[in-house]
């Protein structure tokens, strides 16, 4: 699929295609002219390109496809750059086990760890340099962010516009006070607007997060061609996954909520096209942490993102193994479409964010949320909330590691911890998709409640930096939990690797158990070979199945992957928080 013979030449089918792009996006605009300096900020002189775009299909993944997301800094020693250990870290104890690494901002930056850009070009001194970067991108897939709605109030861009300087004095939005804002969607509760002065005046720029990230203008084609501009900078330093940060909010218009408008859809897809036509297979992954619906919209029709984030998953997946019931996972998961032919999910429990509980709305009642928040607070957990349209708060996400919110039930402290985390991690593993984990997740990291007054930040509970040393200690104990943790994932993680049943877009159905307590996931391979039954107990009780729970082909040898144990006509037993992947043996 990737040895086309490169092409200097502007292709016809790219470039009217690109053009139709523009046009939607900037219709009071050249659309020949823009399209041709969209090539150019893509594919600058001396750059290849495909001659036919990449038809949708599934050759960019596949079940031996597993991501690690992590800060370049989480593990740190004081001594040694942070990208050299990270890189040690993932070739000591990950190699074999993950195949692609999400290196989250490695730019240099002023707050929001990483997500207040100065400089897209730059790797954060601090962390290394591009050097460290492509020895990482050689070994693994290397996913990187694309902060595209804001940048640093404090680097050059936004002093450039502060000082009238062109291009970037038509870099950012500006809004008056005046105006119909009422309507705006947003994660926070700070104030919309910032005033600041500038050669031109006073002005109100536009804030969607904090004061400290300013959103751009893309009604400004010039602020599109620049990000296209450090795409291919990333692309060209090993990146193959390009993460859209934050996109639902990229347009604005006054009187709109400003989330998810058709020109933020345009902008979606006009990158994607590039992306097919790209010599290198990279893949676009949007991060819209929103209810079902908006989010699945991100897949447009097979033309927008490649990847979506499954982002209903870790708030749902928490309250199953809170609560003992998959009553609502099971609901929701009935409810979702398989991914479209060349699309996939991105499943996940834990990111470097806290566990949002938008994506759970209309589907956890506020009586389960408010549960949620006791059990996860009890657990020296925090909440964080976001602020209503006309007024008013709701919870926003869970501040809390994963491993740390599983730490009890909704019953109370117990002794099934560690086969609880682990059950909600496999859950990932079995379901259709791309399986991602957050490095303290791997780690069975706790909260670090101290980060969060030194601080000043909830989310500093789920970005603690370990020392490599004392890190290396905790591994190299197979006793410590932390070891038992990082040992039970891999053990899972290099079973799925070799079962095409669980390619992220082979078949799936949700398996009616006739139990709450097991939440049952039926997966075919795509040539329809192998089979898997995926079953999870998500309580702490005994339970047995009775073997017609499954649709299991007689004539065939069943066998549960996970602990080697033949499967008979015989019930099924499922040990607190056990899962057993039953598969028709010989795969």
């Amino acid at each position: 699929m990737l040895q086309d013979a490169p092409s200097k030449e502007k292709t016809p089918v790219l470039s009217r295609a690109l053009a139709a792009k523009v046009s939607e996006i900037y219709p009071d605009f050249d659309a020949d002219i823009l399209t041709s300096k969209v090539i150019d900020a893509f594919w600058p002189e001396g750059t290849h390109r495909r001659k036919r775009g990449r038809k949708p299909g599934n050759a960019l993944w596949s079940q031996k496809d597993a991501l690690l997301i992590t800060y370049g800094n989480s593990i740190v020693d004081g001594v040694h750059k942070p990208l050299d250990l990270l890189n040690d870290f993932l070739r000591r104890y990950l190699d074999g086990v993950v195949d692609g690494v999400h290196i989250l901002p490695f730019f240099p930056y002023t707050s929001d760890d990483g997500f207040a850009v100065t400089d897209y070009t730059a790797v954060n001194p601090q962390l290394g340099d591009w050097a460290d970067i492509n020895r990482i991108a050689g070994e693994f897939k290397l996913m990187s962010d694309l902060v595209l709605n804001h940048v640093s109030s404090q680097g050059t861009w936004f002093n450039a516009y502060r000082q009238g300087q062109p291009p970037y004095d038509r870099f950012f939005f500006e809004a008056d006070p005046t105006d119909d804002l009422d309507m705006v969607v947003r994660p926070r509760t700070t104030p919309l607007l910032q005033k600041v002065e500038t050669k031109n005046g006073l002005r109100h720029v536009w804030c969607t997060f904090s004061h400290d990230q300013i959103d751009l203008d893309f009604r400004n084609p010039d602020v599109l061609l620049e990000f296209l501009r450090i795409i291919r900078t990333h692309i060209d330093n090993g990146v193959r996954i390009i993460r859209l940060d934050a996109v639902a909010f990229l347009w604005k218009e006054i009187g709109s909520p400003s989330i998810h408008l058709p020109q933020t859809h345009a902008i979606v897809k006009l990158i994607r096209l590039l992306c097919d036509y790209a010599i290198e297979p990279v893949v676009l992954l949007t991060e819209t942490n929103v209810p079902k619906a908006e989010n699945l919209s991100y897949f447009g029709k097979r033309d927008e993102a490649h990847v979506i984030y499954n982002f209903p998953l870790p708030p749902l997946i928490l309250h199953a193994l809170l609560s003992g019931s998959a009553r609502n996972l099971d609901k929701w998961q009935r409810s979702m479409p398989p991914a479209p032919l060349g699309c996939a999910y991105l499943n996940f429990t834990a990111s470097h964010d806290g566990i949002g509980m938008r994506p759970a709305e209309g589907v956890l009642s506020a009586d389960d949320q408010a549960a949620m928040i006791r059990t996860v607070e009890a657990a020296d957990g925090l909440v964080s909330m976001r602020a209503l349209p006309g007024g008013g708060e709701a919870p926003y996400e869970l501040n809390t590691t994963y491993f740390a919110a599983l730490s009890r039930t909704f019953d109370g402290p117990d002794d099934h911890h560690l086969e609880r985390f682990l059950c909600s991690q496999t859950i990932v593993m079995s379901l259709e998709g791309i399986p991602a984990f957050y490095i303290h997740s791997m780690l069975g990291t706790p909260n670090d409640s101290e980060a969060v007054v030194r601080r000043g930040m909830n989310r500093a509970i789920n970005r603690h930096r370990w020392d490599y040393g004392i890190l290396q200690g905790h591994l190299d104990d197979a006793d410590s939990i932390h070891a038992r943790v990082l040992a039970g994932l891999k053990a899972r993680l290099k079973i799925r690797q070799n079962q095409s049943a669980f390619h992220p877009n082979a078949t799936q159905f949700t398996v009616n158990t006739g139990d709450q307590r097991v939440f049952g996931i039926w997966r075919q391979s795509l040539d329809r070979q192998q089979s898997v039954f995926a079953l999870h107990n998500v309580s702490r009780d005994i339970v047995t199945l009775p073997i017609s729970a499954l649709n299991i082909i007689e004539d065939e040898v069943w066998q549960d992957l996970l602990s080697g144990d033949a499967v008979f006509d015989e019930d099924i037993v499922l040990a607190p928080y056990q899962c057993r992947w039953i598969s028709n043996a010989g795969h």
